[in-house]
């Protein structure tokens, strides 16, 4: 197994996982709430290890040579970053709010985190057009044990971000859950998600619409 087709699978792993809004607003706001937060980076990642495997080992080609299968996924992720996006300005909203303020949040259970983490990870449209379509394109190109070597090194760059996303966020936990702090965190994640969804719009209409 080379080192070296490892380290660039980590560099590039880490370059397509990191600006994945969804997730890691996700990670940190469970962070921050130190609820299962832990749980919550593991799912992400092991969610990250079977959708980067599929795409180096063969699923990348078959999920973009599919429109209608890539079309449904983009509409699908369109919808999802734009709740995500609205629910996040009513988070905003209620952190600002003196009577919200004071009042202290119930924590929610194992069961309701695991399926926002697969709902956030499953339902984002990002993850499969950057682990599964262009990092399954680029380790599809290795041959042999250089192919598991990038797949690896990918799998990592996943693990060590969101376990030091969650881990970091929890220690930081008394600073960032602070009503203006959280409330900027919000405004600024549903930025994200609006902005994202508005790049899918732009990419869907000139694909879709135009060219017909």
């Amino acid at each position: 197994m080379s080192i070296w087709v490892l380290l660039q699978g980590f560099g590039l792993g880490a370059s397509m996982i990191i600006p994945i809004g969804a997730q890691n607003a996700y990670v940190l706001n469970q962070g921050i709430k130190r609820n299962h937060h832990l749980t919550t980076a593991t799912i992400c990642s092991v969610c990250d290890v079977l959708f980067i495997s599929l795409g180096i080992f063969g699923g990348g080609a078959l999920l973009a040579s599919n429109e209608i299968l890539l079309f449904t996924v983009t509409i699908g992720g369109i919808l999802f970053l734009l709740f995500y996006g609205c629910m996040s300005l009513k988070s905003a909203r209620q952190s600002t709010q003196p009577e919200k303020q004071h009042t202290q949040a119930i924590p929610r259970g194992r069961r309701a985190v695991i399926l926002g983490a697969l709902a956030v990870t499953v339902l984002n449209p990002h993850l499969y057009l950057d682990t599964v379509v262009i990092l399954g394109s680029i380790g599809g190109q290795f041959e042999g044990s250089d192919r598991i070597a990038f797949a690896v090194g990918t799998i990592l760059a996943s693990f060590v971000w969101f376990y030091s996303l969650s881990v970091g966020a929890a220690k930081l936990a008394p600073t960032l859950s602070k009503p203006k702090v959280k409330a900027g965190i919000d405004i600024a994640v549903a930025a994200m998600m609006f902005f994202i969804a508005g790049h899918l719009i732009t990419e869907l209409w000139s694909n879709y619409v135009i060219k017909s």
